[in-house]
């Protein structure tokens, strides 16, 4: 006995007498459908969304950009002749939704287009991640992403300091964050100070604050950083930066739990837990007497290293996806998926500048955008260039391929490990042979 269709279920906004009509043979193909005033439609949930387009919404379009970026579904215009002929109707329209039905309805194309509009829904809602909270998790299945979790869930309840290290680009204060969040001072203060950027002559005060008249310019106290993260915790970033004499007062300051202001002679106690971060080579930084080797272990008592987006496969859609979302409402356009070429060409590419470059190409991408997907050239990539392999035995070739194989289907079928196996026209349990023999995942 075959199972019936699941219902799909179809949301009408500001519905008109038209609109009204034609419900009846919608419910009678299958659709459930429900009909509501554009204020009460963002509590609403639907596979598809049918909305009546009016003057005041392209006045006012916020709240029509604001329904369909949330709802993660594609939407039908209805228009009548009065819309058609406001001025950048036809703009707004392209770029908004995913058809448009001019009135009275045809009521066989709008059938046709509801089933269509239902099918790309469900293509753009895989491998789709929405979160709302600027401070994001660390996104990602792959396995350095699992494993990551799991070591901050262990480090977090702690109070030892962590020297978190990875290349440029790779999160490492939002692993930095994760730590604060997870830990038992999440309620309490979190300072970020990047020793890279602070001028020098500075560094002395942003640290550590002066009294009144300590130095020229000294016209009131200033609370340094470490002692505005009191009860919190203290975020070193590219700690490698800082200066020598002031290592030496970050380390007297982690040795006595107190601090002095510049121009100051009373300690002031602060309870900080200490997080420090760098993309540098601190051991070759110690050999070379840049770096002082008892900061070094003071700093070093636990340790997470953060990998590079190349290696974290399978991580790549998701990622993308999120920042496709996450930028669209700064860029003022919708959140767009990604063509087959702009997927090829991010599996490709190296990833130098990592996380954060994923996510400034992304942005970059849903500004030149012109159709209804991202391509690799909006992302400034190259999807037919090839990089040519040095050349090795038979065998080099063989593992090169199948590695590359199995990194592409996985940045394009992540989110299902039996779809990417039968792309590969493989069993699932070869596929993870295949996989474990690789180390991927």
């Amino acid at each position: 006995m075959n199972e019936a269709p699941a219902q799909r279920r179809l949301l009408v906004v500001d519905p008109c007498d038209d609109c009204h009509r034609l419900l009846p043979g919608l419910r009678a193909v299958g659709w459930d459908v429900e009909s509501c005033t554009l204020e009460n439609a963002a509590d609403k949930t639907c596979d598809v969304g049918l909305l009546r387009l009016q003057p005041f919404h392209l006045e006012r379009p916020e709240a029509v950009k604001e329904l369909i970026s949330r709802s993660g579904t594609e939407w039908i215009a209805v228009l009548n002749q009065e819309v058609l002929r406001l001025q950048n109707v036809g703009d707004f329209v392209c770029e908004w939704f995913f058809d448009f039905h001019t009135l009275p309805f045809d009521v066989s194309r709008v059938q046709v287009t509801l089933g269509r509009a239902f099918g790309m829904a469900r293509l753009r809602g895989k491998g789709t991640v929405h979160i709302d909270q600027p401070e994001h998790e660390l996104l990602g299945d792959s396995k350095p992403i699992r494993e990551l979790r799991r070591l901050l869930s262990k480090l977090a309840p702690t109070e030892s300091p962590v020297l978190i290290r990875g290349e440029s680009g790779t999160g490492k204060e939002l692993v930095a964050r994760t730590l604060h969040r997870q830990s038992q001072r999440h309620n309490k203060p979190f300072v970020a100070i990047n020793c890279g950027a602070i001028p020098e002559h500075l560094i002395q005060s942003e640290l550590f604050g002066h009294e009144k008249g300590a130095f020229t310019g000294a016209h009131q106290r200033k609370v340094g950083r470490i002692e505005a993260a009191n009860g919190g915790t203290l975020f070193l970033d590219e700690i490698g930066d800082l200066p020598l004499e002031l290592q030496a007062n970050l380390l007297r300051f982690l040795q006595e739990k107190h601090i002095e202001h510049v121009g100051g002679s009373q300690p002031i106690p602060v309870d900080v837990r200490v997080l420090a971060a760098t993309h540098v080579d601190l051991e070759a930084a110690i050999e070379k007497k840049r770096f002082r080797e008892d900061l070094y272990y003071r700093l070093n008592v636990l340790q997470v290293v953060t990998a590079p987006l190349r290696e974290r496969h399978g991580d790549l859609s998701m990622l993308a996806n999120h920042f496709s979302h996450f930028y669209s409402h700064e860029t003022g356009r919708r959140p767009r998926s990604f063509s087959d070429d702009a997927l090829i060409a991010m599996g490709k590419h190296d990833w130098p500048g990592n996380v954060r470059e994923l996510a400034n190409r992304v942005r970059r991408g849903l500004v030149l955008a012109e159709g209804r997907q991202i391509e690799a050239r909006d992302l400034g990539l190259i999807s037919h260039h090839t990089v040519v392999a040095p050349m090795g035995t038979l065998e080099d070739y063989k593992t090169r391929a199948e590695r590359q194989a199995l990194c592409d289907v996985l940045n394009r079928h992540s989110d299902n490990l039996s779809i990417a196996a039968k792309v590969l026209g493989i069993s699932r349990p070869t596929f993870y042979r295949l996989l474990h023999k690789h180390q991927i995942r």
